[in-house]
C-alpha cells in the first residue's frame, strides 16, 4: 500500500508544491492592485469633484450633484468643443484607414521594396517632437500654400501623419499575421475577382487590425493639443485646447473642468479596452489556427 500510495502521488500537486504556486501568484496580483489604483484613483477623484455639491476637508465629497454635468452640456461651448473633437478623431481614423490599408496590403502582395519608406515614414512622428514637426508645417505652408495656414484641413493632415505611425504597425502585423499573399494568391487562383478577395477573404482576417488601428488613430487625434495649439489655435478649440483655456482662466469653473477630463478619461480609458480586447481576438484566432493547422 505504501508503494502504491508514493506512486500514485504526482509531484506537481503536493501541498508544499501548491502552496509555493500560489504564494508565487501574489506579486503578480499586488502588482496588478497597484497599477489598477494608479489608473483609476486619479479618474475616480475627478469624478467625484465633478459630481460634489461641495469638497472640503473630508476624504469624500459633502454631497453629490448631477447639476454640474447638466451645466456642461447645456453650454454651446462645451457641446460644441466636444462635437467638434469627436468629429476630428472620427475623420483622421477613416482617412488613415482609407490611406494606409491600401498601401500596407500593396506592400504584401505586389511590392515589398516599398516596406522601408513606410517604415521610415512611420518612425518620424517618433523622432522628431509634435511641435517641430507643426512648425515645420507652418515654414512649408508658409512658402508654398499660403492659403492653408490656419484652415482645419492643415490639422486634419497632421493627425493622419502622426497617427499613421500606429495605423501602419497595426496593420502590418494583422496583414502578416493572416499572411495576406497567400490568401490573395489562393482566391485569385479559384477565380475570384479583387474586389471579391479583398472583400470577403482579405477584410474579415484583418479586421482586428483595422478595428485597432482606427482606434489608436481616434485616441491620438481626440487627445493631441500642440499640432492644433500651434496650427489653428482657439479658432479651433477641440477638448485638450478647451481645458487648457479653462485651467488659465482666472474665472474657471472648476466643476466644468472636471466633467470633461471625466469624459476624456473615460473615452480614453474606452479605447485602450477596445484596442485590448480585438488585439487579443486576433491572438486567440489566430493560436486556434496554428492548432488546428497541426
Amino acid at each position: 500500500m505504501a508503494v502504491m500510495t508514493t506512486s500514485s502521488a504526482a509531484p506537481g500537486k503536493s501541498p508544499t508544491f501548491s502552496m509555493s504556486r500560489r504564494l508565487s501568484k501574489v506579486p503578480g496580483k499586488a502588482l496588478l492592485v497597484a497599477v489598477s489604483a494608479y489608473i483609476l484613483l486619479p479618474m475616480m477623484a475627478v469624478l467625484l469633484y465633478s459630481l460634489a455639491t461641495r469638497w472640503t476637508s473630508n476624504v469624500l465629497p459633502d454631497g453629490y450633484t448631477l447639476s454640474h454635468w447638466a451645466e456642461s452640456f447645456a453650454d454651446e461651448r462645451f457641446r460644441t468643443v466636444l462635437l467638434r473633437s469627436l468629429l476630428l478623431a472620427v475623420g483622421v481614423a477613416l482617412a488613415d484607414i482609407l490611406l494606409v490599408a491600401p498601401a500596407v496590403y500593396w506592400q504584401h502582395v505586389r511590392n515589398p521594396m516599398i516596406r522601408p519608406v513606410l517604415e521610415t515614414l512611420a518612425a518620424i512622428p517618433f523622432a522628431m517632437p509634435l511641435v517641430v514637426l507643426a512648425f515645420g508645417m507652418l515654414e512649408i505652408t508658409g512658402d508654398y500654400l499660403p492659403w492653408a495656414q490656419g484652415t482645419v484641413g492643415l490639422v486634419v493632415v497632421m493627425h493622419m501623419a502622426v497617427a499613421f505611425s500606429f495605423v501602419y504597425w497595426a496593420l502590418d502585423g494583422s496583414m502578416s499575421a493572416a499572411d495576406v499573399r497567400t490568401l490573395t494568391e489562393a482566391s485569385r487562383t479559384c477565380g475570384a475577382s479583387l474586389r471579391t478577395t479583398i472583400v470577403k477573404v482579405i477584410l474579415p482576417n484583418i479586421g482586428p487590425g483595422l478595428t485597432s488601428g482606427a482606434i489608436m488613430a481616434f485616441g491620438i487625434s481626440f487627445n493631441e493639443i500642440a499640432l492644433v495649439q500651434i496650427l489653428v489655435g482657439s479658432r479651433f478649440e477641440t477638448v485638450q485646447l478647451y481645458l487648457l483655456n479653462m485651467l488659465k482662466s482666472a474665472d474657471a469653473d472648476f466643476n466644468i473642468l472636471a466633467v470633461m477630463t471625466s469624459i476624456n478619461f473615460f473615452v480614453t480609458l474606452a479605447l485602450s479596452i477596445g484596442v485590448v480586447y480585438f488585439n487579443d481576438g486576433a491572438s486567440k484566432r489566430l493560436a486556434n489556427s496554428g492548432q488546428g493547422g497541426h
